[in-house]
């Protein structure tokens, strides 16, 4: 007969957060407010930029609008709907069991950032099935694309996470939408920053300038974006460090 040994503990800390990635993904999709920001006005903006601006003769086509809108859906995935999602759960006590379990507050961020980038392949499916339809030729830097998803998504996560932990449900929804209907205006996502003049120097230090800048680069230019990834890489540094100060489990 074999004797077996209790061995209480904690799982790896990799399957943790590939656990919470898997179950925030599940829920991302499952929520018919978040498809919305993350996939129907990101389309919505993408048609009507480019037809608005074939009736007006616009200078700007698809091939500005095509990655514009696409660091838009980052930035309305990542932080915008990530923000709203963690604030309601905050206030129902969600945060306050996971705060119970093993999973820390890095790996909380982590598994959400897992999440988000896999709810993000499917904006890029098909938000670039809509842009090849409207006539977009990409020009591709792998690389570049990729390490602009990922920093991007990281900066504005953990951006969102703090906004989340920081005020109440209430203001956090109000607060989230509110930054990303100025950034969608005025943060040189959709439209590069020459569009925004003088102003355009200063746009390209934020992380949605820095997002719209590299994304159009990547996909328009065939570039690496260097300076604009160290800028997100910065503002993920600032981001993750007051989320880890501040936020709280309920």
């Amino acid at each position: 007969m074999s004797t077996f040994t209790p061995a209480p503990g904690a799982a790896p800390v990799l399957r943790q957060v590939l656990t919470q990635a898997s179950m925030e993904t599940r829920l991302m999709l499952r929520n018919g407010e978040q498809l919305l920001l993350a996939v129907v006005i990101p389309v919505i903006v993408l048609v009507a930029g480019v037809r608005g601006a074939e009736r007006i003769d616009l200078s700007y086509g698809v091939e500005t609008f095509a990655p514009g809108v696409l660091a838009l859906a980052i930035m309305s995935t990542s932080f915008t709907a990530l923000a709203i999602a963690t604030g309601f759960e905050r206030r129902y006590g969600v945060i306050k069991r996971l705060g119970t379990s093993p999973l820390s507050r890095t790996g909380l961020l982590c598994g959400k950032v897992l999440a988000l980038l896999a709810v993000e392949v499917l904006q890029v499916l098909v938000i670039g099935a809509v842009a090849l339809g409207l006539g977009w030729e990409p020009s591709i830097d792998v690389i570049g694309a990729l390490l602009t998803m990922v920093l991007g998504t990281a900066a504005f996560a953990s951006l969102g996470l703090f906004v989340a932990g920081a005020l109440r449900a209430e203001a956090t929804l109000a607060a989230a939408n509110l930054v990303y209907l100025l950034l969608m205006a005025g943060g040189a996502v959709v439209l590069p920053a020459t569009a925004y003049g003088s102003f355009g120097d200063v746009v390209t230090w934020l992380p949605s300038g820095a997002l719209g800048e590299a994304v159009r680069a990547s996909l328009g230019e065939a570039a690496v974006p260097v300076r604009d990834l160290l800028v997100l890489a910065g503002w993920t540094v600032v981001g993750a460090a007051l989320t880890a100060r501040t936020f709280s489990w309920e």
